[in-house]
């Protein structure tokens, strides 16, 4: 059974077969009718491009935008498991290969970090097929329209 994971949004974009949605992330606190008094409320605005059929959506237009669950934790993996991983494993290797000095195991460290990270800037468009998002409008009662781009 596939699970998805499920954000309101807001078109600011279309055109050339892509549509931009503005989600809010928020924190689970920031939702709190006391947010304003203990000051832990977090809520951010994340710009997000779905590849459909921009014609049918209109900027201003209030859009679910819907993934697999399981690229949720794929993009997790990629941005904080492996990275630390690597960054333990340099730190260690570094820190043994130079005779235990744990400052070329520390620039060991940032320096394969560096490079992992540019490896998926410089991938990002291959990366980024693996991760399909769809947009799906929303009917006046907020529940979805079956057909998602």
């Amino acid at each position: 059974m596939k699970k998805f994971i499920q954000h309101r949004g807001i078109v600011r974009h279309t055109g050339g077969g892509r549509i931009v949605v503005c989600i809010e992330q928020q924190s689970a606190c920031s939702a709190c009718h006391a947010r304003s008094a203990c000051l832990a409320s977090d809520k951010k605005e994340k710009l997000i491009e779905v590849k459909g059929e921009s014609r049918q959506f209109a900027p201003g237009e209030e859009v679910m935008v819907v993934a697999q669950s399981s690229s949720g934790m794929q993009a997790v993996a990629l941005a904080f498991a492996v990275p630390f991983v690597l960054v333990v494993a340099a730190v260690f290797i570094g820190a043994r290969l130079s005779g235990g000095d744990d400052g070329i195991g520390g620039l060991a460290g940032l320096a394969v970090l560096a490079v992992y990270y540019a490896l998926l800037y410089a991938f990002r468009e291959k990366i980024g097929q693996r991760f399909s998002f769809s947009v799906a409008k929303l009917e006046a009662g907020s529940q979805l329209d079956t057909a998602a781009y």
